[in-house]
C-alpha cells in the first residue's frame, strides 16, 4: 500500500522543527553573550581586587545605569602626577605588546577598539602614544570620514563591517559608526526616527561581532570646552600644528551642547555588557593614555591569548651547520 502524504502536516512538522532550532539557537546565544558579558569585566578578572589605579570602575558605564557628561570630571586623574606617569605607562605598552603577540599567534580572535571624542579631544594622540609599539601587522587604524557615494549607496553599517579586524587583529576606530548617531543629529541629516532606530541596530551590530569573537571595548576622551579652546589656540600659535587646525573647527564647536547632548545619548543607549562604553578623563593627556592602555591590557588579558601548540618531535631536531 502507497503511503498517503499529508503536506499539511509535513508543513506543519517542518515549521515546528525550525523554530525549534531557532529557539535553541537564541538560548545558546543568549548563554554565550552572557559568558562574553562576564569577560568583559578585567578588573575582576585580572586581579584578586579592583585596581584603585587607574580605576577603570569609575570610567565604564554599565547598562542601565546611565551618566551625565556634566557630572563627570574630564580633569580628574587620581593621585597621579604626570611627572610619575611614564614609567607606569610604559609598563602597560609592554603589556600590550607580549599580549598582541599572543593575539595574533592564537589566530582564532580578534580585538575592535572605537575612539570617540569632541573635536581635539585626543583621538590621534591615543593612538600614537598607546599603541605605537605594536606590530603593524597585527595592527590596523581606520578613520572614517564624509562617506563616498558607494558608501552612501548601502546602508549605514556597511563601510564599518569592511574595516572590523580579522582573526588575530586589533583593529582601531578613529571615529566609528557612532558618527551616525553623533553628527547626523546635530546637523539634522536625518529623521529623529532614523536616528533613534540605530542605536538598537548599533547594538545588534556590536553584538553579531562579539558572538564571531572579536572583543569590542570603546572609549568616549571627555574633555571640557575650555580645554578644547586652549588646544585650538595652542594650534593657531604654533605654525608646526596649523596643518591640524580647520575653521570648521570653530562651527562645530558652537554646537557643542547639542554634541554633548548627541554623545551621552550614544552611551547611555550603547554600553552593554558585551561591548561597554568608557568615559576617559581626558584633560590630562597623560592620565587618558594609561587609562586607555591599562583598560585595554587588562581586556586583552582577560581574553587570555594562548600562542598555539608547536609540533610534536620539535626537541629532536637538529638544525644542520
Amino acid at each position: 500500500m502507497s503511503q498517503v502524504n499529508h503536506p499539511h502536516n509535513s508543513q506543519s512538522e517542518v515549521t515546528s522543527r525550525v523554530a525549534s532550532a531557532e529557539s535553541s539557537q537564541t538560548e545558546q546565544a543568549v548563554t554565550e553573550t552572557s559568558k562574553l558579558g562576564e569577560e568583559m569585566v578585567p578588573e575582576k578578572i585580572v586581579v584578586d581586587e579592583p585596581p584603585s589605579k587607574p580605576d577603570h570602575l569609575h570610567c565604564r558605564v554599565y547598562p542601565e545605569q546611565p551618566i551625565r557628561l556634566a557630572d563627570l570630571d574630564p580633569n580628574a586623574s587620581e593621585s597621579y602626577k604626570k611627572k610619575q606617569i611614564e614609567k607606569t605607562l610604559e609598563k602597560q605598552r609592554q603589556r600590550l605588546q607580549s599580549l598582541q603577540e599572543r593575539l595574533y599567534a592564537e589566530h582564532q580572535r580578534s580585538l575592535l577598539i572605537v575612539l570617540q571624542a569632541m573635536d581635539t579631544g585626543g583621538k590621534d594622540g591615543t593612538i600614537k602614544h598607546v599603541f605605537g609599539g605594536l606590530n603593524p601587522q597585527g595592527c590596523r587604524v581606520w578613520s572614517f570620514k564624509k562617506p563616498s557615494d558607494e558608501e552612501s549607496n548601502h546602508d549605514f553599517l556597511w563601510r564599518y563591517h569592511q574595516r572590523t579586524p580579522q582573526r588575530g587583529m586589533i583593529s582601531i576606530f578613529n571615529r566609528s559608526h557612532y558618527e551616525d548617531v553623533l553628527i547626523v543629529r546635530v546637523k539634522q541629516l536625518v529623521s529623529e526616527k532614523v536616528w533613534q532606530q540605530r542605536y538598537h541596530l548599533i547594538n545588534e551590530f556590536e553584538h553579531m561581532l562579539v558572538l564571531n569573537n572579536i572583543t569590542v571595548i570603546k572609549f568616549f576622551l571627555h574633555i571640557s570646552k575650555d580645554e578644547q579652546k586652549r588646544r585650538l589656540e595652542s594650534r593657531l600659535e604654533d605654525p608646526n600644528k596649523h596643518w591640524k587646525f580647520s575653521s570648521n573647527d570653530l562651527k562645530e564647536r558652537l554646537l557643542w551642547d547639542d554634541y554633548q547632548a548627541a554623545f551621552e545619548a550614544m552611551i547611555n543607549h550603547c554600553s552593554t555588557a558585551y561591548a561597554p562604553w568608557y568615559v576617559v578623563p581626558a584633560n590630562n593627556k597623560w592620565y587618558r593614555n594609561l587609562v586607555v592602555a591599562r583598560t585595554i591590557a587588562d581586556t586583552l588579558e582577560a581574553m587570555n591569548p594562548q600562542y598555539p601548540p608547536a609540533e610534536l618531535g620539535l626537541d629532536s631536531i637538529v638544525v644542520s651547520d
